[in-house]
């Protein structure tokens, strides 16, 4: 499904979210080390587990909202939040109230993205949908490619300009949201609900059925498992390389080769994931179309934890660069087809609560993720990605059994 035959609603999106996530790249993988340097890594390990607590309320609000509200109000409620919190966060005195600044940002993403993704089904027949959130993907990364260098520089040194200026730009986004898009959310009695007890009441309600769903319990918690060795590209992963890869000559084999330090190979390393996203998401998605979802999932969990386990076997950049390929392939292969599984699984109705619920898995990975940060401390490295590992093991398990569950028995899809 080609870009120019997109509805404009998709368009102000794709460019919108591609603007932001360059520079959301540019501060988002280093708020751990951020707060790990200023408080200390067994409190920025804490810290880091009470953001997804927050997220967790956000997208379960965002995505019973989505359905009663519509998918445009909450996608500028959501924007909002994060615009106002950028501008604390670039005019806080405190790395407490920086803190607090940070769980508002990840609140207004995880109210905005039910909304966003429930946007994305409502407009795109189920045929082209792994497509068009893999362009989605391809553009969200794009700032991936550049920004990790950039943010190295900007964060630490222009830490107040950088926060302004994703202030700024979201506030272009809104505009753009209120002025060019349109609602699509399909019509539902649900609407009528004014009352914010009610709409809590009934949201409950409605995620008790949605996890009394056995197929979509499983699926959840496969996920969850997953994203405990995905999120550590942003947790784990820069405490690894920085404190743990030593110095040296990005090209060994030359004279005179700049010498890299282990927070310049993590730039490095992050930018080259982002550049793998941009140059390979789309023909990946058109080869893997054809294979089942099943493959695809266990895939993306095999490679995920290999790859991260495979980093702490060697220390040069280029094996780093290589492995880097192995895990990045992993969360590749992943995205596209989750948002598309979930979207047609769910029923129209709940769109936007389903939806919310997927985000579930991201959102609790990320609560569980930080116990890396934590276990450091005193594990050795070898331990701690051994214990990636484990989980992404346990993820391919879960859903070898979620698809013997999915197929042998569809009828239970929504009990």
């Amino acid at each position: 499904m080609q870009i120019r035959v997109w509805n404009n609603n998709l368009k102000v999106r794709l460019i919108g979210e591609a603007l932001f996530n360059m520079l959301f790249w540019m501060y988002f993988p280093f708020i751990t080390v951020y707060f790990g340097q200023a408080l200390g890594n067994d409190i920025a390990a804490i810290l880091m587990t009470i953001p997804p607590i927050f997220s967790i309320i956000g997208a379960l609000l965002g995505g019973a909202l989505a359905d009663r509200a519509g998918r445009r109000p909450i996608m500028l409620l959501g924007a909002s939040l994060q615009m106002v919190m950028f501008a604390c966060f670039a005019m806080s005195p405190s790395h407490w109230i920086d803190y607090v600044a940070f769980i508002g940002i990840g609140l207004g993403v995880a109210i905005y993205r039910p909304a966003s993704a429930a946007m994305v089904a409502d407009l795109v027949p189920a045929e082209h949908r792994r497509e068009v959130f893999a362009t989605f993907t391809t553009a969200n990364n794009l700032g991936a490619v550049l920004g990790p260098a950039l943010g190295a520089v900007f964060f630490f040194h222009y830490r107040q300009e950088l926060l302004w200026t994703c202030a700024f730009v979201l506030l272009l986004y809104l505009i753009g949201i209120y002025f060019m898009v349109h609602e699509t959310s399909p019509p539902s009695g649900n609407k009528a609900e004014a009352s914010i007890s009610s709409v809590f009441k009934k949201q409950w309600q409605s995620y008790g059925i949605i996890f009394r769903d056995k197929v979509f319990l499983v699926y959840t918690l496969a996920g969850i498992c997953a994203m405990v060795s995905i999120l550590q590209l942003d947790l784990y992963l820069p405490i690894y390389i920085i404190n743990e890869v030593p110095a040296q000559p990005f090209f060994p084999w030359i004279a005179g080769s700049p010498v890299l330090t282990g927070k310049d190979i993590f730039g490095w390393v992050l930018g080259f994931n982002g550049l793998l996203f941009v140059l390979f998401i789309l023909p990946v998605t058109k080869w893997l179309g054809s294979w089942k979802e099943r493959n695809v999932f266990i895939l993306s969990s095999l490679l995920s934890g290999v790859g991260t386990f495979a980093l702490g076997l060697g220390s040069n950049i280029w094996y780093l660069f290589f492995v880097t390929v192995i895990f990045t392939f992993g969360e590749m292969v992943r995205s596209p087809v989750t948002q598309s599984f979930i979207s047609r699984y769910a029923p129209e109705h709940a769109r936007g609560q389903y939806m919310a619920a997927d985000s579930l898995q991201a959102t609790i990975g990320r609560f569980l993720a930080p116990v890396t940060v934590f276990l450091s401390t005193w594990v050795p490295p070898m331990g701690v990605l051994s214990l990636i590992l484990l989980f992404a093991l346990i993820s391919a398990t879960l859903y070898i059994q979620l698809f013997r569950m999915y197929v042998e028995h569809p009828e239970q899809q929504r009990d």
